[in-house]
């Protein structure tokens, strides 16, 4: 059986050795297991979950859901981990429509300062007084 120190899952998932730490204190994790010399050993499945929670993290999951979906997990209360994950992607699925809307207005207002420019190429155009231009000639 292939085992991994915490300098590899800090590598393989990113986080440092502290939230490693941190993480096992909190109970993402159920108790690690340690050499004879005292130094942590983890096996497969707990990189695994230390891979999908990074994956979690980078969602911009909560650590509170997290824990609540680990706690599910352990539990084998798969209802409450499918709840977990689908309030969570209803909210991704949110925050990626706002992003498409903001990345829509700033196309727009790329074309249209481009167009504006191409009227007069050296026009810069005057800036308000924090630098910003917030509305179209």
């Amino acid at each position: 059986m292939e085992t991994f120190t915490i300098s590899d899952i800090e590598q393989r998932t990113g986080f440092s050795q502290d939230t490693i730490r941190y993480y096992e204190r909190i109970g993402l994790l159920p108790e690690i297991r340690r050499k004879a010399n005292g130094r942590r050993e983890y096996s497969q499945a707990d990189l695994d979950c230390f891979t999908f929670v990074a994956f979690l993290k980078r969602a911009n999951m909560p650590l509170k859901e997290i824990e609540r979906y680990i706690m599910f997990y352990n539990a084998q209360n798969y209802k409450g981990c499918i709840t977990v994950l689908q309030d969570h992607k209803i909210m991704i699925e949110e925050q990626i429509a706002d992003m498409l809307t903001a990345l829509d207005m700033m196309k727009y207002k790329i074309a249209n300062y481009q167009e504006l420019m191409g009227h007069d190429p050296s026009q810069t155009g005057p800036a308000n007084e924090g630098g910003h231009l917030l509305e179209d000639n």
